[in-house]
């Protein structure tokens, strides 16, 4: 039964609705259904109404992790366990998740995804990490259970899942870019996977969904993987079918790397740079040498400024070997296509000389440094060691601590409130490497890649020491 509500002046018009889940909820016990109930003593309350209201306005353009709450300030969300199975009783909801008195489908799903994520990882996960597993085995053990618990994991089907990062404030001509790489994509059968957001993270679903049609395709799969702190400030585009939401910033970085069998990267800013670096940190580990995983940078030819910043930067601070782990391909939708279905090819060659799965990439090796949360406190920014002769992957694990916590400091909620309170960051290391970096995010800055247009002006939430 839905009860449909306009709300107080000034707020968005509101809904409030008992509604049976879709997707294929498990059944909850008495005690998980507890805990999700419980404000007060577990936390997981507040922080699944957070991520219920991000994917309840699934397709919202903002990067304001305070925004949607302070537009429904007064939604909550409650789940109950019936003898029938599971009720979300959802009180003044978004009303654009409804039409004609029913929530949409595909909202549907995405609520379930939260509900059973958040029950997983608070009670189950925690399991995981036994005496006989090496700390860095036990966190990828964590990733493979997420994953596993959410069915994103498929067998019996060759590699395909192309893993598509780059920002959400992008220009139209990326993103409409994007949307013809992921055309290109389709059409040679692949699959998506992104963060779940809107520009560069919606725009190959998008180019990829017309693909699939024309070659009469089913079972397309559109992953969105996300995180609590990200998800608040980035709703999940309409395209995904799947999402996941996993407990932190690494293990969806391990994510990503574990079940793509490529990765394509677009135009984007500090978040997007955070990736690259962590999947280059790995590949630069020696015990990765020789594992393919093909790697390509691109966007239409108004990019080609910017990747020629972001390969002169990976250069300077990791050494010109490191570009022999990425392809940079400008406005040419196809060859990007090809080359990643190339690359894809000789992934699927070594899995099978190898014997390693195709739904999940166990071979490769993801150092504890790249696994541990990274918790960016002003004293932790200040402590990172941004500096020459260090070894290569430990050098790059640092620099995307850095650009992790500009990230926390620009749209997470608990990096705000700590910039509001102690001011911006300080990032210090070897000057050539701070000077490069000054210059990478100044362009980041006046290319309006750090936030999306039409709000306030962008203060950056931290300081660089170039001197």
């Amino acid at each position: 039964m839905n009860d449909a509500g306009t709300g107080v002046a000034g707020r968005k018009a509101a809904v409030s609705a008992r509604i049976s889940p879709a997707g294929g909820l498990d059944i909850l016990s008495r005690h998980e259904v507890a805990r999700l109930r419980g404000a007060s003593d577990s936390g997981l309350h507040g922080l699944l109404r957070r991520c219920a209201l991000a994917v309840l306005t699934s397709g919202t353009i903002s990067d304001d992790p305070r925004a949607i709450l302070e537009q429904y300030p007064d939604f909550d969300i409650q789940v109950q366990q019936q003898d029938r199975g599971i009720k979300i009783e959802l009180t003044n909801a978004p009303a654009q998740a409804f039409v004609d008195g029913q929530i949409i489908r595909g909202i549907n799903e995405l609520l379930v995804a939260v509900v059973r994520d958040i029950v997983y990882v608070s009670t189950q996960l925690k399991q995981i990490g036994s005496d006989d597993l090496e700390p860095s085995d036990a966190l990828t053990q964590a990733v493979f259970e997420i994953l596993r618990n959410a069915r994103i994991l498929k067998p019996h089907i060759d590699p395909n899942l192309v893993v598509c990062w780059g920002g959400h404030s992008i220009s139209r001509d990326e993103y409409e870019y994007t949307k013809a790489v992921g055309y290109q994509l389709g059409l040679r059968g692949m699959d998506i996977c992104t963060g779940c957001g809107p520009g560069a993270m919606k725009g190959p679903m998008k180019g990829a969904t017309i693909a699939h049609a024309k070659q009469r395709r089913r079972n397309n799969r559109y992953i969105g993987v996300t995180e609590p702190g990200i998800i608040a400030a980035e709703s999940p585009n309409p395209i995904v079918n799947q999402l996941v939401i996993m407990p932190d910033i690494e293990k969806r970085l391990e994510a990503f790397v574990r079940m793509g069998h490529g990765i394509i990267v677009f135009p984007g800013g500090v978040g997007t740079a955070e990736e690259i670096l962590y999947l280059l940190g790995i590949l630069l580990h020696p015990e990765n040498a020789g594992i393919p995983f093909p790697l390509i940078l691109t966007g239409p030819k108004q990019s080609a400024a910017y990747f020629e910043q972001i390969d002169k930067f990976l250069r300077l601070a990791l050494g010109d070997a490191v570009a022999a782990h990425y392809q940079i391909i400008v406005d040419d939708p196809a060859a990007v296509a090809k080359a990643m279905a190339k690359g894809i090819e000789k992934v699927r060659n070594n899995r099978l000389d190898t014997k390693d799965a195709f739904f999940f990439n166990w071979a490769l090796r993801v150092p504890l440094e790249f696994q541990s949360p990274f918790a960016p406190t002003h004293e932790a920014m200040r402590g990172l060691q941004l500096h020459h002769g260090r070894p290569l992957h430990e050098l790059a694990a640092d620099l995307r601590r850095a650009f992790s916590g500009i990230v926390a400091g620009n749209v997470k909620e608990e990096g705000v409130q700590a910039i509001e309170k102690n001011g911006p960051f300080d990032i210090d290391g070897d000057r050539d490497i701070m000077q490069a970096l000054d210059k990478l995010l100044q362009a980041f800055v006046a290319q309006h890649r750090m936030k999306l247009p039409g709000g306030t002006a962008y203060v950056p939430c931290y300081r660089v020491i170039t001197s």
